[in-house]
């Protein structure tokens, strides 16, 4: 009987330490550009990161990105009047964000933090006790004390 020899498989040559060190450096400056947000505002969790990836999805060039006219009112008084890249709100079904180019809609807004996210002012909270939201044609009104 002959004798068989096992099947040797090619063996990978073992990286550098320099490689593997300029290999992580590049995932690392991936990962960082996946997650930076606007004008030093870190991300808190993984809801945030989510939100700053749309933000980054409707960047056109460095600085330049879509947005949408946001007037946030009452009969007596103005919160917000200007350019936003994202909205989240409450409605009963929950949480939910609206962002550039959204399709129309229009909810009744539960007591909740109205949060507006603009590129050159980060994020600004309102606190509100309930509202009408409605969004047509990269344009978001909501109504409040009514």
């Amino acid at each position: 009987m002959s004798e068989e020899k096992p099947i040797e498989e090619p063996v990978e040559k073992p990286a550098s330490p320099n490689d593997q060190t300029k290999q992580d450096d590049k995932e690392a400056k991936k990962e960082l550009e996946l997650i930076q947000e606007p004008e030093g505002i870190e991300p808190q969790n993984k809801a945030d990161k989510e939100k700053q990836k749309a933000f980054e999805s409707f960047s056109k060039k460095k600085g330049e990105v879509d947005s949408m006219s946001v007037k946030v009112y009452s009969p007596s008084r103005t919160y917000f009047d200007g350019q936003a890249f994202s909205v989240s709100a409450t409605n009963a079904t929950g949480e939910f964000d609206i962002l550039p180019q959204h399709h129309r809609f229009i909810s009744l807004l539960d007591e909740c933090d109205l949060t507006i996210r603009t590129a050159g002012e980060g994020n600004r909270k309102i606190s509100i006790s309930g509202g009408l939201m409605h969004v047509k044609e990269d344009r978001l009104d909501v109504f409040l004390d009514i």
